[in-house]
Parts: C-alpha cells; sequence; structure tokens
C-alpha cells in the first residue's frame, strides 16, 4: 500500500506541473523586435444586424409583465403593479399614424406608398414585396449605390455581372468568326493545292501519252523518275499537313494619323461630354412602393388590426365584411359577380392556409417560384431558406357535387412532377387539405366563417433507394 505522502506528492506532482507550464509561457519575455502582422482589408461590407432590425415578428407593439423571479419577492409586487396599470389604462399595441393602403384591382393587390409604413411591414413579419425589387423593396438603396460607384469610375454588382456578361458574349461571338475564317481559309488553300497539283499530274500524263507514242524505250525511264519524286514528296506534303497555320487575319496596318470612324458620325458632329458635377448631388425620389397580395392584406387589416385599406374610387376604409367579399370577386378571373361566389372561392382556401400558419409563427411567403402557393419560413428569408413548400388541395364532403365530379383530385404524374422540384430545392413537400363545407355561415361574422373550415397536412419526401438500405 502507497504512503500518504507518497499520494500526497504524486498529487501535487499533478496539480502544480500544468501551473508551473502556465506560468513559465505567461512569464516568457515577447519578442518586441517581430513586426505585427498586419490584418487583411475587409473585402465585403459588413452585414446589418438583422436579429436588432427583425426582433419584432408583427407590426405591433406588445407589453409583457416582468418576469418572476422567486428568489426576489419585490418582484411579485411589481408584476402585480404593471398588471393593475395596464388594466385601469391598457396601452396600445397600435401605432399613433395607421398604416394605409390603397386597393388596385388591376393588380389585385394592395399598395403601401409610405415610406415608414413599408420599412415596418417589411422588418416586422417579411409582408409584402416591392414593385421594383425581387423580395426586400430596395431599389432607392440600390440606386444610390449605382450612381455613387458611376460617379468614382466603378459599379454596382449587377452592373459589373452584366458587363463581364455581355464582354464574354462579344468574345465568344469574335473567336467563333475567327474559327470559320480560319477553317475558310484552310478549305481555300486545300483546294487550291488539289487543283494545281491535279493540273500538273494531268500535263505529265499528256507528256507521258506522247513520249509513250514516240519513243517506246523512254516510258520505263519516265516512271522510275516519277517513282522517285514521289518518294521524295511524300515527308514534304505529310510535313506541309502537320504543320498549323499561323496566320489567322491578315490585320491591315494603318498609317500613322489615320481615324476609323465606327459609328458613320463625323467627329465634328459629336458633342462634347459635359463633367458631371461631384459637390452637388440632385435628390432621388423613390419610385418603389410595397405590394401586399390579397392574404397578406385581409390578415394586416382583420386579424391584426395594423392595416387600413382604402377604396380607390372613395377613398373611404373598407369594412372587413366587404373586403372579404372584395377579395373573394377578384380571386376569379375574370372577376367573379356577388351571386356566383362559392365556399371554394381561391381566396377562401388560400387564406384559410394563410391565417393557419401565420397564427402558429411561421413566415408565410408567396411560392409561385417554386411551383406552389406558399412558402414557409422558420424566422423570415434573411435569416435561411424555407423549409416548406405548401400546396393546396380544397377536400369535398362525400356525396356533395364537386366529389363526384373529382374536383380538386390531381393526378401521380402531377404529384411526382412537383416533388421533383421541391426535392430539388432541398424543400419538403406539405399538401394541405382544406375541408370545404357545403353552406357558409350567413352574416358578417368573419370568425363564424372561418371556423367553419377545417385544415389537414401531410408531408411528402421523395423517396431514394440509397439514402434508403440497411
Amino acid at each position: 500500500m502507497a504512503s500518504p505522502n507518497t499520494e500526497a506528492s504524486g498529487s501535487s506532482r499533478l496539480d502544480v506541473k500544468p501551473v508551473a507550464t502556465e506560468t513559465v509561457q505567461a512569464s516568457a519575455p515577447k519578442d518586441v523586435a517581430a513586426p505585427d502582422k498586419p490584418r487583411p482589408a475587409r473585402t465585403r461590407p459588413q452585414r446589418p444586424n438583422y436579429f436588432l432590425i427583425h426582433s419584432k415578428p408583427l407590426p405591433l407593439e406588445t407589453h409583457p409583465l416582468p418576469a418572476f423571479v422567486p428568489q426576489n419577492p419585490l418582484s411579485l409586487l411589481r408584476i402585480a403593479y404593471i398588471y393593475l396599470s395596464q388594466l385601469i389604462s391598457a396601452p396600445s399595441s397600435h401605432p399613433d399614424v395607421p398604416i394605409t393602403g390603397i386597393f388596385s384591382s388591376e393588380t389585385r393587390s394592395v399598395h403601401i406608398t409610405d415610406q415608414k409604413s413599408i420599412r415596418a411591414l417589411w422588418e416586422m413579419g417579411f409582408f409584402g414585396k416591392g414593385t421594383l425589387s425581387r423580395s426586400e423593396p430596395s431599389w432607392l438603396d440600390r440606386e444610390k449605390a449605382r450612381l455613387k460607384a458611376s460617379k468614382h469610375g466603378g459599379g454596382t454588382a449587377e452592373e459589373n455581372t452584366r458587363k463581364r456578361r455581355e464582354e464574354r458574349k462579344l468574345f465568344k461571338l469574335e473567336r467563333a468568326r475567327l474559327e470559320a475564317e480560319q477553317i475558310e481559309e484552310t478549305l481555300r488553300k486545300e483546294r487550291a493545292a488539289l487543283e494545281a497539283k491535279k493540273e500538273v499530274k494531268d500535263e505529265e500524263k499528256a507528256t507521258e501519252i506522247a513520249i509513250s507514242h514516240v519513243f517506246p524505250w523512254m516510258q520505263q525511264e519516265s516512271a522510275n523518275a516519277e517513282f522517285t519524286e514521289e518518294t521524295q514528296a511524300v515527308p514534304a506534303e505529310t510535313a506541309e499537313t502537320k504543320e498549323p497555320a499561323t496566320n489567322i487575319v491578315d490585320v491591315p496596318i494603318l498609317e500613322t494619323g489615320t481615324t476609323i470612324h465606327t459609328t458613320g458620325i463625323p467627329p465634328s458632329t459629336v458633342p462634347a461630354e459635359t463633367p458631371l458635377s461631384t459637390d452637388v448631388e440632385a435628390p432621388i425620389t423613390n419610385q418603389e412602393h410595397l405590394q401586399l397580395n390579397l392574404e397578406e392584406s385581409f390578415f394586416l387589416c382583420y386579424a391584426l388590426g395594423a392595416l387600413t385599406i382604402l377604396d380607390p374610387s372613395t377613398s373611404q376604409p373598407i369594412p372587413p365584411p366587404s373586403l372579404l367579399t372584395l377579395f373573394r370577386r377578384h380571386s376569379h378571373f375574370p372577376t367573379a359577380s356577388p351571386s356566383s361566389l362559392r365556399p371554394d372561392d381561391p381566396f377562401l382556401l388560400n387564406y384559410i392556409v394563410y391565417h393557419h400558419y401565420r397564427s402558429l409563427g411561421w413566415v408565410v411567403r408567396p411560392g409561385v417560384k417554386f411551383s406552389c402557393d406558399f412558402l414557409l419560413y422558420n424566422r423570415g428569408p434573411v435569416f435561411s431558406h424555407a423549409e416548406f413548400a405548401l400546396l393546396i388541395l380544397p377536400e369535398y364532403e362525400e356525396g356533395s357535387v364537386e366529389a363526384e365530379q373529382g374536383k380538386g383530385k390531381m393526378g401521380w404524374w402531377w404529384l411526382h412532377c412537383v416533388n421533383r422540384v421541391q426535392s430539388q430545392v432541398k424543400k419538403s413537400l406539405v399538401i394541405v387539405y382544406v375541408k370545404v363545407p357545403k353552406v357558409l355561415p350567413v352574416g358578417e361574422d368573419i370568425g363564424e366563417v372561418l371556423r367553419s373550415y377545417e385544415v389537414r397536412e401531410f408531408v411528402i419526401r421523395r423517396w431514394l433507394a440509397n439514402r434508403s438500405r440497411d
């Protein structure tokens, strides 16, 4: 058995050794003469803090109660005080200046022109789309960057990409033209050589025939001489065929001082360029506005109460019941009459699904680019790509006329095509069945209308044999 002193000494050695090593490394003198390595220059601009910009999921102000700390009993009194003060005078969740939009029957959407409202709707929930942008309304920033880059002799990323593509296209066209000219020149030289060779052979044959008739004894000597010439000409012809053509295009040499006008306009008629003043910058008018689709507009107006939609003819707010009828009519093409509306209108089916996933915390965006109805984002398009693609199918009750006609049923070929598209873009396909009632409730209670629908969802993934092996 080892003695206690031995164990103590062993443990002390194990404990002291790393501490001593760290002390030596820390106390080691630094090489003062060694120059500091320069930091690499930042090539890309610093990305904005999206977590701070998009911290609010909806364009509403929330007033939560403070957290309860069990170790601090005074926190319970603070919670009770704030709760009672909010009961007495409840703070408003909506902004002081309401967000207003104008309904457009031509585009079947709602337009927002106020810049503060545009930023609020995009930063708080990713609602809408810029009319001059792919998604985020950033036309004004891109235009300022383009003008600033052109003033300093550069260009934006889009312009540089377009310029490189044009240069590459012109280079390929010029290369194809030079190759065609080279092939044509080679064929012309080969045809000329063959014709000259054929003429020489014809002359030699005519001479041989004449000599054979006059001097038959010289036929054998001429045959031997022809054999010797052919044997000597074989290496020369082989070398000629193997030698690459170095002259592609004959470029004419112009004399000094010669000017070529490519546009056909004499230089005297071309106006001189006026230098731009770099001191004064002309203000840029923002020509972009936000465009909300029908589902987003109705959700902001009815579910959140954060949007007021105006009638373009009267400039008066449209109440939600009238807005529901208006959107149902414009979901058909051409616009349907109020008497022809049915429970399976496209707007009702789309809005049921949109409202369902928005209430669950998903960011719902249009998915026409990926052959689906909607895309589901976990937090938003600036954080990650969409994870799910939604396809909406109506589900009718058994015995109804629509069910007997097979309305809403799609074939297997269609399903495989759509699923293949989603698997290529790395998204999971979700089939959303919306159970359609036979008759809608009568009245202006929109909540009762929405509660008459049911939503069922199925996630479909493409089966791959090499991923499912044991």
